[in-house]
């Protein structure tokens, strides 16, 4: 057993070990479909946290020759699957943590200091093939390949740690890329390469074709903008999150509340791993995204000079979607030409989700949201903190039915988010909505044009489980009347729509007037109960 030649399975050994071990073996089932096919070069990015090295540690327990995992993997999916036997143990595995070579390589030789490391042990075991001569990997590679016609298996993780941490040094760069390149493209001796990191495959500038083409075209991506058949092991699914809590004793809906919102093609509900299974142990809910990054680097990007950036964040924060062009990001941390290349950076981060079918971002969860306000907080968003500040004791007066406070909290709101969006519509004015109820995400779930009986509720606040708080349903006129709003929720039976909420309802109507400048919005409110 190696460190990266044949690592054992240890690593794997130490994760079914641990209190809370969800089986994600299934993964393996799609990584033995591709071996020695065109698609056996795989790169899954996914956030921090997600499970990328645990994954790795699986794949190396179960391909690696240099163990006997049969047992280890007995009881859990992969066991059923037709594959299992046909590659169990029997591969050599090159596990590679390319966040280590960076630390430990001299002058930034990365690829050299791999290079040594890894023929130190190669030769090893085929000492007789390797001649002090070879310095080249892929040579000693292909030469062990010829004389024992035995394939190796990849394991490649942190793969983008050299554009994340070496930004400015694109010679750096160009030569990880064409070492990588060199080292896995079209080589008889690969049998699968899976490598996994935050950033998809960097993209380069091609002048013939005049577009971006990845760097290593010979991988099959799969990442936060889309998974594809990865989706069900990018994080926890909602039946295992379900699942957990039954067995923690939690609060399912408050649980999704906090770290639900990634949502896939097939897979609506994909939950951060790292933190459901630090509330679980923990039995606390609570924002464990800052033990993992820190809201300094989500500051950096959302401040950044982009026009139109600042309103689509202003826009997610009051619970809205925006469109996001993915394809023109580089997929590094450097080259960004307009906003929609920042959003597609904060989705790969994970601060945002992603619909691959609208092509929409979104902040996903409360704890998301939370690492947005503690940003914001330290940055140049003064009238969207203010808005935000005021928004737990907007929610108290709307309760109490305080309808002339509430219309003059919407009149401060909508004049600070407007001056922001640079627009004055009634997209603003929901935008504006959704800020100024920004503390009710405590208590409630938002929800955006929620269905209803004969039409769109345009702001749906549906209380979680414990709060002992009514449902509200607020509908958003404009230059009509208040009065307009609150008949329309009534006659279109907008209240049905909480079918599985029983409890008192208020139903909020809210009427901007722009050709009133003293007194612009004006409210309603009433009390029901289903």
């Amino acid at each position: 057993m190696g460190i990266y030649l044949n690592p054992g399975n240890i690593g794997f050994w130490k994760s079914v070990r641990s209190e809370i071990y969800v089986d994600k073996t299934g993964l393996i089932a799609c990584t033995n479909k591709v071996i020695n096919t065109e698609e056996q070069c795989v790169c899954v990015s996914r956030p921090r946290r997600f499970g990328k090295s645990m994954a790795l540690k699986m794949l190396a327990a179960y391909y690696s020759c240099g163990c006997d995992s049969s047992d280890l993997f007995k009881g859990f999916k992969i066991e059923s699957d037709e594959t299992f036997r046909e590659h169990l143990n029997q591969y050599n595995v090159l596990f590679l943590n390319m966040q280590q070579f960076l630390i430990r390589a001299k002058n930034d030789d990365v690829t050299g200091y791999l290079e040594q490391a890894v023929m130190k042990e190669l030769k090893v075991t085929y000492g007789n093939l390797i001649t002090g001569q070879d310095t080249i990997l892929a040579e000693v590679l292909e030469k062990i390949y010829m004389r024992t016609e035995k394939q190796f298996i990849f394991l490649i993780d942190e793969w983008d740690c050299v554009m994340r941490e070496r930004q400015e040094s694109e010679t750096m760069q160009k030569q990880y890329l064409d070492f990588l390149r060199d080292l896995l493209k079209d080589q008889p001796y690969v049998a699968l390469a899976y490598m996994t990191g935050i950033l998809p495959v960097k993209k380069v500038w091609n002048p013939t074709k005049l577009d971006l083409n990845s760097a290593l075209n010979m991988f099959w991506e799969y990442s936060m903008t889309d998974q594809f058949v990865y989706e069900e092991y990018t994080g926890f699914t909602e039946d295992e999150v379900k699942g957990l809590c039954e067995r923690y004793d939690m609060d399912f809906a408050q649980v999704s509340n906090w770290y639900d919102g990634y949502q896939f093609r097939q897979f609506q509900h994909i939950y951060n791993p790292r933190s459901v299974v630090a509330a679980m142990k923990s039995r606390v809910l609570s924002n464990y995204w800052t033990s993992t990054e820190t809201y300094e680097a989500l500051k950096i990007y959302i401040e950044m000079d982009f026009d139109g950036l600042r309103s689509d964040i202003v826009q997610m924060l009051g619970g809205e979607r925006v469109k996001v062009n993915t394809l023109s990001f580089q997929n590094d941390m450097r080259n960004f030409e307009v906003k929609d290349d920042v959003l597609t950076l904060l989705i790969h981060l994970g601060y945002l989700g992603y619909d691959a079918e609208t092509k929409e971002a979104f902040i996903p969860n409360k704890e998301i949201i939370g690492e947005f306000e503690n940003a914001m907080s330290v940055s140049g968003w003064s009238k969207v903190m203010q808005v935000l500040k005021a928004s737990e004791k907007l929610l108290e007066d709307t309760l109490r039915g305080d309808a002339d406070s509430v219309a003059r909290a919407l009149d401060q709101a909508h004049t600070e988010v407007a001056s922001i969006l640079t627009y004055n519509d009634e997209n603003s004015l929901g935008c504006a909505i959704g800020l100024a109820y920004y503390s009710a995400r405590k208590d409630y779930r938002l929800i955006r044009e929620l269905p209803t009986g004969h039409g769109f509720a345009d702001v749906v606040f549906l209380p979680l489980p414990a709060t002992n708080k009514p449902a509200l349903v607020v509908e958003l006129k404009y230059d009509k009347t208040a009065d307009t709003a609150i008949q329309q929720i009534k006659s279109r039976h907008y209240t049905r729509a909480l079918e599985d909420y029983v409890g008192e309802i208020v139903i909020v109507g809210i009427n901007y007037d722009k050709d009133n400048i003293v007194k612009p919005h004006s409210c309603l409110i009433e009390r029901l109960t289903k």
